[in-house]
């Protein structure tokens, strides 16, 4: 199976207003959403419209313009909805605790403690 003809990823599927959620930001090629399971007091996810990307090695190296757009509305958010520090997190690989493959960070800002970030 090639990756056109894959499952459609779950970010795709809330891009595409399939899955509710809390759309906090979106451009022509990124979206960003609340997580379902928050680790902060604000926690978002930044994601490509796209699923073409499993990692952020993957868009790094595929395009990175998407890469600095993600980053972009990733600052724009914090900015938004704290007071513009966060921490900006991207798991890759398994191990990592990726769970969902189809590149993706979390943002996350205000009363930030240790915790495992899966997604």
């Amino acid at each position: 199976m090639t990756a056109a003809e894959a499952e459609p990823t779950v970010f795709e599927r809330i891009a595409a207003r399939e899955i509710p959620a809390t759309i906090v930001a979106e451009t022509p090629r990124v979206i960003a959403f609340h997580d379902i399971a928050p680790k902060a007091p604000v926690h978002v996810v930044v994601t490509t419209k796209t699923g073409a990307y499993r990692d952020v090695v993957e868009l790094a190296a595929g395009d990175p313009g998407l890469l600095a757009e993600l980053v972009e509305v990733a600052r724009g958010v914090a900015s938004d909805l704290a007071d513009g520090e966060f921490r900006l997190v991207f798991n890759t690989g398994a191990g990592a605790g990726q769970t969902v493959f189809h590149v993706h960070a979390h943002v996350l800002a205000g009363g930030l403690e240790e915790a495992s970030l899966g997604g």
